[in-house]
C-alpha cells in the first residue's frame, strides 16, 4: 500500500518508508529529489545531452576532431574485379 500511496502522492509526510527511513528522504537521510514533472521525452533528451557533454569532456581534441570528420574519411579504392579465384564460371585461359 505504501508504494501506491508514494505512486499516486498520497500518504502523510510523516510516514515511513520499507527500510525505515523517514518519507521524503533516501537511506542516507538525504533530502530524496523532488518528483520530475517533466515529460519522458524532455526527460531522456536532457539524460542524452548529459552523456554528449561528458563525452566531450572525456575526450582529448585530436580524439574529437577525428570523430567530427570521420565520415569524410578517404578510402582507397577495392582493388581487383569481382571474380576470385576460386569461382566457377570464371573462363580458365585468363
Amino acid at each position: 500500500m505504501s508504494f501506491l500511496r508514494r505512486l499516486l502522492g498520497g500518504g502523510d509526510a510523516s510516514a515511513r518508508g520499507p527500510n525505515g527511513t523517514e518519507a521524503g528522504t533516501t537511506s542516507a537521510g538525504q533530502p530524496a529529489a523532488p518528483p520530475d514533472n517533466r515529460s519522458p521525452d524532455d526527460a531522456e533528451r536532457d539524460y542524452e545531452r548529459d552523456l554528449l557533454r561528458e563525452e566531450a569532456r572525456r575526450l582529448d581534441d585530436l580524439q574529437q576532431r577525428q570523430l567530427r570528420y570521420a565520415d569524410r574519411a578517404w578510402t582507397p579504392p577495392r582493388q581487383g574485379g569481382e571474380r576470385r579465384a576460386d569461382d566457377e564460371d570464371a573462363p580458365r585461359g585468363e
